[in-house]
């Protein structure tokens, strides 16, 4: 490690002022920008700790919406959410492990957008909003590249609004190292279509997939996926998995999912 100056604000505005330094960075539950530290990949002269600040933790249901605190972490999330939004509880439930669970947060994950995060998945395919200290954020507008969001400098998101579905679930198959999703695929029906997010997959990080979307809003069943694939061109490969095995994995993720919604 290397030295740096820490700070721990107690309200959002003062976090908002410290970030506003320079060489200032956010921290939330730290569970990718402290390994990233310790490998010189990332070097922060200031990190603003969000843990302090109570405003930005929290569950709460406003009408027919679930609102979390962009600080909460990810065993809060699964505790607390299970009644109101199942499947984004299981989720939350099946991150990392306890330590992870226990010190990651909702907003930390979906500001790092790391294209095998689970997360993502979730607010894209919820149609969720990403609230922060200056603005809301449509989830389809928010994901804009392989750990790019449009947050600009300084900005913090301080919740997520997830509009409850009818149906959903979450299906994803699991590196068995890091738990990060090989490919994940997380399936939302509304009253006026299904949406469904891929994660863990593109090398453009989540995205929609919109012909499962207009086969799944005519029929919610899995054989309407029947004869439904991605191209390999532009997905993942690696070690764990090729661009084809993971375009294989969308369908076969997407099919589970569905059908576990059911």
């Amino acid at each position: 490690m290397y030295n740096f100056d820490f700070v721990k604000p107690s309200t959002l505005d003062e976090a908002v002022a410290a970030l506003g330094g320079e060489d200032a960075q956010p921290l939330s539950g730290g569970q990718t920008l402290l390994p990233s530290m310790k490998q010189r990949l990332n070097a922060p002269g200031v990190l603003v700790s969000l843990t302090g600040i109570a405003a930005l933790k929290g569950v709460s249901m406003e009408g027919r919406l679930l609102v979390i605190g962009g600080a909460t972490p990810h065993a809060v999330v699964a505790a607390e959410v299970a009644s109101a939004y199942p499947a984004l509880a299981a989720l939350a439930g099946g991150i990392g492990d306890p330590a992870v669970r226990n010190r990651g947060t909702i907003g930390g994950s979906l500001a790092n957008n790391d294209p095998s995060a689970c997360y993502p998945s979730a607010a894209l395919g919820s149609g969720a909003t990403i609230v922060t200290n200056n603005r809301e954020i449509a989830a389809d507008d928010f994901f804009t590249g392989m750990f790019e969001t449009a947050l600009e400098p300084g900005e913090i998101i301080t919740a997520v609004k997830f509009p409850v579905p009818e149906k959903a679930a979450y299906a994803k198959f699991q590196q068995p190292a890091s738990r990060f999703a090989l490919t994940g695929a997380y399936v939302a029906k509304y009253g006026d279509g299904v949406r469904v997010a891929i994660t863990g997959a593109s090398e453009g990080g989540v995205f929609r997939w919109t012909e499962a979307e207009e086969a799944l809003s005519r029929s919610f069943t899995a054989e309407a996926l029947n004869g439904l694939s991605l191209p390999e061109d532009g997905m993942m490969g690696d070690l764990h998995g090729t661009p084809a095995y993971r375009a294989h994995l969308c369908a076969v993720m997407t099919r589970r999912a569905v059908t576990a919604a059911r």
